[in-house]
C-alpha cells in the first residue's frame, strides 16, 4: 500500500506525536515546531495526497475527511504506532476531529489548530474544487499568502508547496471539507483536547474554536494575538508553549517542582516580571532545569542542593547562593549541612569565596530564624 509522505523526528522510544498539514501546504508548516516537541516526543509529521511527497492518487473526486483519517492510520500503522498523541491544522484538524470521534482508542490528545468542526458549508468547498479542477491552482496560489498569514508575514516556501500541489488532490480535499460537519459528535470526544485559535485568522475564526470548546468537555482554549490561519508558522513560539503544556512535555511538571524548591512568592516574583523578551529563558528554565533535571530520580533533592551551593560558590553566583540556601532549607538540609557544605568550598573552591559564601548563607539564615 502507498503511504502518505512523512517525516520522523526524535527517539523511537519516546511517546509518538502525529502532526497534520493544512490544505495547500506540506508538513514544512511544521518546520519551526516540530523539532523542538521531538526533544520529548516521536514525532511524525504528514502530507496530504497530492501535497509535498505524498502521491495524488491516494485520493480522488468526493472524498471524506475520513478517507484521510484512515490513510493517517494507515501510515501510524506502517511505523508500529498503536496510540498517539495528535495535532492539527485546519484540515489537518479536522481529521484529528475525525479520529476522536470514529477512532478514539488510537487517540491519548488531540489538539486541534486554526481549524472547525465544520468549514461554512459545502457551496464554498464545491466551487473552490471545480475552479481547481478548471483553472489549476497558480491563481489561487497568488493570493495564498493573504488567507494565510496576517501583517505581510508569509512562509515563500509554503506558498511554493501550494503552486506545486496537485489540482485534482488539492479538488479532492475541498471535497473532504465540503462534505465535513462533526458538530453533532462533539460531546462524545473524551480525550484530552486542546484548540488554539488564530485571532486573526479569517478561514476559521476563533468563533469556530469556541464551539468546539464549549461542546468537547474538559477542552482548553488559547487564542494568540496576531496569528492568523498558519499559527504554527506565524506564531511558533506561542503554539509551541501551549502544546508542551496541553502534552505535558513543557513547564508545568518543572514548575511544579520550581515552585516546591524555591517558593511560591520567588516563582511569582519571576512571573510578575516576565516580558515578552525573557519569555522564552523562564520556558527554557522550568522545562530543563526543573521539568528534567530536578526531577531525575536518581539523586535526591537533598543531593542536589549540595551540588547547586557548591557550583554557585565556585562560580561567585551569591544572589542565586541566597535564594539556593533558602531552597536547601526547603530541601530538609540543617544550617549545620549547609556550613559543612559551604567549608568544603574553602578547600575546593578557595578562601575567599567561602567567606564570601558564609556571609551570604548567615544573612538568610538569620532572617529565616527572624521570621520564625
Amino acid at each position: 500500500m502507498t503511504l502518505l509522505n512523512h517525516r520522523a523526528e526524535g527517539p523511537s522510544s519516546a511517546p509518538p506525536l502525529l502532526l497534520g498539514p493544512s490544505l495547500g501546504t506540506s508538513y514544512a508548516l511544521w518546520d519551526e515546531v516540530a523539532p523542538e516537541l521531538s526533544a520529548g516526543h516521536r514525532v511524525v509529521r504528514w502530507d496530504l495526497p497530492g501535497h509535498g511527497g505524498s502521491a495524488a492518487g491516494l485520493i480522488g473526486a468526493g472524498a471524506t475527511v475520513g478517507d484521510l483519517a484512515g490513510l493517517v492510520l494507515a501510515l501510524a500503522d506502517s511505523l508500529g504506532i498503536e496510540r498517539f498523541a495528535y495535532a492539527g491544522v485546519s484540515l489537518g484538524g479536522a481529521v484529528g476531529l475525525h479520529l476522536a470521534v470514529h477512532h478514539p482508542q488510537r487517540l491519548s490528545s488531540l489538539a486541534v489548530i486554526c481549524s472547525s468542526a465544520h468549514f461554512n458549508g459545502s457551496t464554498p468547498w464545491e466551487e473552490r474544487a471545480a475552479l481547481v479542477r478548471r483553472e489549476g491552482l497558480a491563481g489561487l496560489a497568488e493570493n495564498a499568502g493573504a488567507r494565510w498569514f496576517a501583517d505581510g508575514f508569509s512562509v515563500p516556501r509554503l506558498v511554493r508547496d501550494h503552486r506545486d500541489a496537485d489540482p485534482e488532490a488539492y479538488a479532492a480535499c475541498c471535497d473532504a471539507l465540503a462534505a465535513f460537519d462533526l458538530r453533532d459528535r462533539l460531546a462524545e470526544i473524551a480525550v484530552p483536547a486542546l484548540l488554539i485559535a488564530g485571532r486573526e485568522d479569517p478561514a476559521t475564526p476563533p468563533a469556530h474554536l469556541r464551539e468546539i470548546a464549549d461542546a468537547v468537555p474538559g477542552a482548553t482554549l488559547v487564542e494568540l494575538p496576531g496569528a492568523s490561519h498558519l499559527a504554527p508558522a506565524q506564531c511558533p513560539e506561542a503554539v509551541l508553549t501551549a502544546l508542551r503544556a496541553h502534552l505535558g512535555q513543557g513547564a508545568l511538571p518543572g514548575m511544579a517542582v520550581r515552585r516546591e524548591v524555591l517558593g511560591d512568592a520567588h516563582v511569582d516574583r519571576a512571573q510578575d516580571r516576565q516580558t515578552p523578551f525573557t519569555a522564552r529563558f523562564q520556558d527554557f528554565i522550568s522545562r530543563y532545569a526543573w521539568g528534567e533535571i530536578w526531577t531525575d530520580p536518581t539523586l535526591s533533592r537533598r543531593e542536589r542542593s549540595m551540588i547547586t551551593l557548591t557550583a554557585l560558590v565556585a562560580h561567585g553566583h551569591y544572589d542565586e547562593l541566597a535564594m539556593h540556601v533558602r531552597a536547601a532549607r526547603r530541601n530538609g538540609l540543617t544550617p549545620e549541612e549547609i556550613g559543612a557544605v559551604l567549608l568544603q568550598t574553602a578547600v575546593y573552591c578557595g578562601v575567599p569565596a567561602a567567606n564570601s559564601a558564609f556571609a551570604t548563607a548567615q544573612r538568610v539564615l538569620a532572617e529565616e530564624e527572624g521570621t520564625a
